[in-house]
C-alpha cells in the first residue's frame, strides 16, 4: 500500500495539478483528511458510526443488514480503513438480520471542494459498496447531524454519490458510478455518469474524486473526469447543494443490488485515506492573456470566443449588451468558451462588453473588451407582417412573397385591410430608392418581377399601398436571390428549416418553422448524443462533439425532417 511520507507531500500537489484542465475549479489546500495510520478501532474523532434502524426496522431499498459499530464491521489495520460486510445472524434494536456492515458519517462538513477517496472496491454479488455525501440538514433519525440540524427531508437535502458499486448489473465488469439526487430527479434520478475503471477495482487501489464548486459537480476517476452535473438552473429544485454536506462510507447487502451470492461469507471495501480540499488561502492573482473575438453571426444570432488564464484553474465571463442584456460562463483557464448571445434583433449592430473574473472576484487588467458585431438579415421568402415603414399603420397586415425564376425575381404583396378601397401598389427599391408600379393580379394582390438578378445577391423591397384617404408602406423585407424557401403561408409544410453553417465548428444555429420542436443529434453509428426541445431559433453547443458526420432529426407540427451534419 502506497503512503505519503511529509518529504514527498510536493509530488501530491504535482498530482493535484495534473487535474487543472479537467474541472473548472481547482481546490489547493488540504482542510481535513484520514489517513488511516493507527490500527485498531476507526477515529472517533472523525467519524460516527450510524447504526439506528430507520422507522419500521429496515434500511431504504430493500437493504437486509444491520449497520453495527463492532470492530467486527470496521476497523483500520496496516495503514487502511477496513468496512467488512459479513453473513451472520445478528440482532439489534429488538430486529434480527442475516448480514452485518457498518456505515460511517464523517464529523467534517463543508461547501464546495474537493474529496479524493484512495480504494479497493468489491464486487460480490449482491453488495452496493458506496462513497456518498448527504447534506448536513438532512433529516435523518441516528444520522449524526439530525439532532442539531435535521430541517430538510430526502432529497431537498441534496445527495451526491460519488462511487457506488453493484446496482448497475447489466453495466460491463469494473463499472462505477455516480449521481446526483435532488427534488427535480428524486429517487429515479437521470442525472447519473458512469465508466469502466481499467484495473479491476476490487484488487486494485483507484482514485475516486468529486469536485464541487458553486458553478458545478465534476466526478473523476485517477484524476480525470468522466461526469459533470451542471444544470441550466440552479434553483432548490436542480441545485441543493449550496449548503453544507458530510461524508459516508458503507457497504449494504441486497435490495437494489440484487440478490446475494448463496456463498456468500464476507468482503471488505479497503479505503487508503480519505482528502478533502478547499482554497483557504487568500486569492489575489487576476486572470490574464484575457482576449475575446466574434465567432459565427447569424440573424439572430452572435457568437464570443473567451479566453483567459486564471491560477484557479476558472475564469467567469460576463457580458453586456444592448439596453439590458446579460450573460455570463465560465471555462477552465485557457481555453476556448463559445458563448452564443441569441434572441437578437435582425441587421442589427451590438456592442458586447465582456469581463473576466475568477472565483473570488479578481477581474482582468484589460476588463472590459468591446466588441462590436452586427447580425445577419434573416431569409425572408413568404409571410405575413403588420410592420409599416411610412403612413397610415395597417389595420390587419399585408402577406409578401419572393420567388426566383431564371435570374429574374417575381415579388408579390398582398394587402389584407379590408378597411381601404381603391388600392394601387407601388414596388419601392431601398438602394437605390427607386419606385415602380406594380401589376394587380386580383383583388388586392400585386406583383412586379425585377430582372437580371445575380444569384446568391441580396435585394431589398417594399409597397407602398395607396388608397382613398391616403397610403401605407410596408417595411423592406431582404432576399437572397436563388433561395428556395417555398411561398404561400397557407402550405406551412412546405417551409425550409435551416441548420448552420453546415459543416460546423463550436456552435450550430437552428431556424425551425414550428415554436415548438423536439430534436435528436445521433452519430454515424446511430448512438444518441442530444436530445430536447426546442423553440424556433436555438443554438447546440458542438464544441465538444468530436469531428465526423452527424443527423439531425426534427420532430414538428409539420412533421419530420433529416438534416446531416458535419462537424469540423
Amino acid at each position: 500500500m502506497i503512503k505519503l511520507l511529509p518529504k514527498f507531500v510536493f509530488i501530491l500537489l504535482l498530482i493535484h495539478q495534473c487535474s487543472l484542465a479537467q474541472v473548472d475549479v481547482v481546490y489547493k489546500d488540504l482542510v481535513w483528511s484520514d489517513e488511516f495510520t493507527t490500527s485498531g478501532t476507526v477515529n472517533a474523532t472523525n467519524w460516527f458510526h450510524q447504526t439506528q434502524l430507520p422507522a419500521g426496522g429496515s434500511w431504504f431499498n430493500g437493504e437486509v443488514q444491520h449497520y453495527t459499530d463492532r470492530v467486527d464491521n470496521s476497523y483500520v489495520d496496516n495503514g487502511s480503513l477496513k468496512i467488512v460486510a459479513k453473513k451472520e445472524t445478528y440482532t439489534n434494536q429488538s430486529v434480527t438480520k442475516a448480514y452485518t456492515s457498518a456505515r460511517l458519517n464523517s464529523k467534517f462538513t463543508f461547501l464546495y471542494g474537493r474529496v479524493d477517496i484512495r480504494a479497493k472496491i468489491p464486487k460480490d454479488a449482491g453488495t452496493w459498496p458506496a462513497l456518498w455525501m448527504l447534506g448536513k440538514n438532512v433529516n435523518e433519525d441516528g444520522g449524526y447531524f439530525d439532532a442539531l440540524y435535521g430541517t430538510a427531508n430526502w432529497p431537498a437535502c441534496g445527495e451526491i454519490d460519488i462511487l457506488e458499486h453493484g446496482i448497475t448489473r447489466s453495466q460491463p465488469d469494473n463499472y462505477i458510478q455516480s449521481a446526483l439526487h435532488t427534488p427535480s430527479s428524486s429517487g429515479n434520478t437521470v442525472n447519473i455518469g458512469g465508466v469502466v475503471v481499467g484495473d479491476n477495482i476490487a484488487n486494485n487501489y483507484h482514485i475516486y474524486s468529486m469536485n464541487w464548486s458553486p458553478n458545478q459537480i465534476s466526478f473523476l476517476v485517477d484524476n480525470v473526469v468522466f461526469y459533470t452535473y451542471n444544470p441550466a438552473v440552479k434553483d432548490a429544485n436542480t441545485w441543493p447543494f449550496d449548503k453544507e454536506q458530510y461524508l459516508l462510507l458503507n457497504i449494504a447487502m441486497g435490495g437494489v443490488a440484487g440478490p446475494i451470492d448463496p456463498s456468500f461469507t464476507q468482503t471488505a471495501m479497503d479505503i487508503d485515506y480519505v482528502r478533502v480540499y478547499q482554497n483557504t488561502t487568500p486569492d489575489t492573482q487576476a486572470p490574464a492573456n484575457f482576449t475575446a473575438s466574434v465567432g459565427t453571426i447569424s440573424g439572430s444570432s452572435v457568437e464570443l470566443l473567451l479566453k483567459a488564464t486564471d491560477d484557479s484553474g476558472n475564469v467567469t465571463y460576463n457580458v453586456t449588451y444592448g439596453t439590458n442584456g446579460t450573460a455570463s460562463t465560465f471555462s477552465p483557464s485557457g481555453n476556448i468558451k463559445s458563448l452564443v448571445i441569441s434572441n437578437l434583433s435582425q441587421n442589427t449592430n451590438y456592442t458586447f462588453n465582456v469581463s473576466a473574473t475568477d472565483a473570488t472576484g479578481n477581474a482582468a487588467l484589460n476588463n472590459p473588451i468591446a466588441l462590436n458585431a452586427t447580425t445577419n438579415t434573416i431569409l425572408q421568402c413568404s409571410g405575413t407582417d403588420t410592420q409599416s415603414s411610412q403612413g397610415t399603420p395597417f389595420s390587419t397586415g399585408y402577406k409578401y412573397a419572393f420567388e426566383t425564376i431564371g435570374t429574374d425575381v417575381k415579388i408579390t404583396f398582398e394587402l389584407l385591410d379590408a378597411d381601404k378601397t381603391g388600392v394601387i401598389a407601388y414596388l419601392w427599391r431601398q438602394s437605390p430608392f427607386a419606385e415602380t408600379p406594380m401589376t394587380n393580379v386580383s383583388g388586392k394582390i400585386f406583383t412586379q418581377t425585377i430582372a437580371g438578378q445575380t444569384n446568391g445577391s441580396t435585394i431589398n423591397y417594399a409597397c407602398k399601398f395607396a388608397f382613398a384617404g391616403g397610403l401605407s408602406v410596408t417595411k423592406y423585407l431582404s432576399y437572397v436571390v436563388g433561395s428556395s424557401c417555398s411561398l404561400g403561408v397557407e402550405n406551412p409544410s412546405e417551409i425550409k428549416q435551416f441548420a448552420y453553417p453546415n459543416p460546423v465548428g463550436n456552435s450550430l444555429q437552428l431556424q425551425l418553422a414550428d415554436d415548438e420542436n423536439h430534436i435528436t443529434l445521433t452519430d454515424i453509428l446511430g448512438r444518441k448524443v442530444l436530445e430536447e426541445a426546442v423553440k424556433s431559433n436555438h443554438t447546440i453547443d458542438m464544441s465538444a462533439f468530436k469531428s465526423g458526420v452527424y443527423f439531425l432529426k426534427i420532430n414538428n407540427s409539420l412533421g419530420i425532417e433529416n438534416l446531416k451534419i458535419i462537424k469540423n
